[in-house]
């Protein structure tokens, strides 16, 4: 009987090589639904769907990118008219983002092509407790990208883990 290395490093790597993979099908998927919109733009497009009106540092930290690099993913998405963004009426400093109703619509329709494929997919290669180990896999993943050890690869950012000073 052959036995497998269960090491974290063993696993994180077939993880890691299991979500790319997966990921790049499901993009080809709805490939003809993305159009000129590129992944990390339609993931932000979908988390301010679902997060309601927020900020770009917000979205920042969801997505574990540099404040910059999302300000360049959200304006793509003004630019787009997939968004839209007005100040604050609580704290006229910051701008919320919100989906605009044609962002809502593009991706609705994407979501239902990927989910359509994925759940074909799913059920052409799973009996009903392999669909019960997807499920867990899929709750334990959600857990590593929200609540998993910081990178020892990144400083924290300033204000967050060390705390601000006060002036």
């Amino acid at each position: 009987m052959e036995s497998r290395d269960y090491s974290s490093n063993k696993v994180a790597t077939a993880l890691a090589g299991s979500m790319v993979r997966l990921q790049a099908r499901i993009r080809r998927e709805a490939s003809d639904l993305a159009g000129e919109w590129s992944w990390p733009q339609l993931m932000t497009l979908a988390r301010i769907i679902d997060k309601g009106p927020t900020t770009v540092s917000e979205l920042a930290d969801a997505e574990h990118v540099r404040p910059q690099s999302m300000a360049e993913t959200v304006t793509a998405l003004k630019k787009a008219g997939l968004v839209a963004s007005q100040r604050d009426l609580h704290d006229r400093r910051r701008m919320l983002i919100t989906a605009t109703a044609q962002g809502k619509r593009i991706a609705r329709e994407l979501t239902e092509a990927r989910e359509h494929w994925l759940a074909e997919a799913v059920d052409s290669v799973t009996e009903p407790a392999q669909r019960r180990l997807l499920w867990d896999a899929a709750e334990l993943m959600h857990q590593l990208a929200d609540e998993g050890v910081p990178s020892p690869n990144k400083a924290p950012r300033r204000g967050k883990e060390q705390g601000r000073s006060a002036g």
